[in-house]
């Protein structure tokens, strides 16, 4: 269901900014963290659609901060403590999984943000797959300009770490053996998220 999806998606995104937050909370002149609001599936046996969501209603102005592929390019992300700092957040979960997956289309209210989406390489990482395309990723990895908050978490810049990825790429096609031993280990990691569906709802 796209409704357990959707819920699935926020609440992994929430997980990670849960992290975010701790790390740069504590430093100097980082101030205010955004978060991701909880979201909850209820189910509805009496009714048409059996399954929805709740969520915390956000009072304010609602914006996009984040882009959501390289056309759309919004000032005020950039010009915002909250836009910046949701770019930030953009590099550290990028830079926390190894490039695999990214939190995208961030938006919401000052700090507090929802239906957000998570875009992850085509297998997935760590048995979770994304409901954006792969293609998000490569974009942001194009697009992206470092700020000061990214400068405080000790965020490597991603101009530099693409040309190193391209050179380690190319030592690493010579040792295909491994390659083999890593994909028996897939079915395993898949069943990850039924597990998590399971015992949440």
């Amino acid at each position: 269901s796209v409704v357990i999806q959707e819920c699935y998606v926020q609440n992994t995104a929430r997980e990670y900014a849960k992290l975010y937050a701790a790390e740069a909370e504590p430093l100097e002149g980082f101030g205010e963290v955004p978060e991701i609001i909880q979201i909850f599936l209820i189910h509805r046996p009496a009714n048409n659609i059996p399954y929805a969501t709740v969520e915390e209603e956000l009072v304010g102005d609602f914006v996009k901060y984040s882009v959501k592929d390289g056309k759309e390019v919004n000032f005020l992300r950039r010009d915002s403590e909250a836009g910046q700092k949701c770019c930030t957040f953009q590099h550290w979960v990028y830079e926390k999984t190894n490039g695999n997956l990214l939190v995208t289309d961030l938006q919401g209210v000052g700090m507090k943000l929802t239906d957000v989406g998570i875009a992850t390489l085509a297998k997935g990482y760590k048995g979770f797959k994304g409901n954006c395309s792969f293609s998000f990723i490569e974009q942001f990895r194009a697009l992206h300009q470092c700020n000061e908050y990214c400068e405080m978490l000790g965020l490597k810049s991603l101009r530099t770490t693409h040309q190193k990825q391209r050179k380690a790429t190319s030592t690493k096609s010579k040792n295909l053996p491994n390659s083999s031993t890593v994909k028996k280990m897939v079915p395993k990691k898949a069943r990850e998220p039924r597990d998590f569906i399971s015992s949440e709802h």
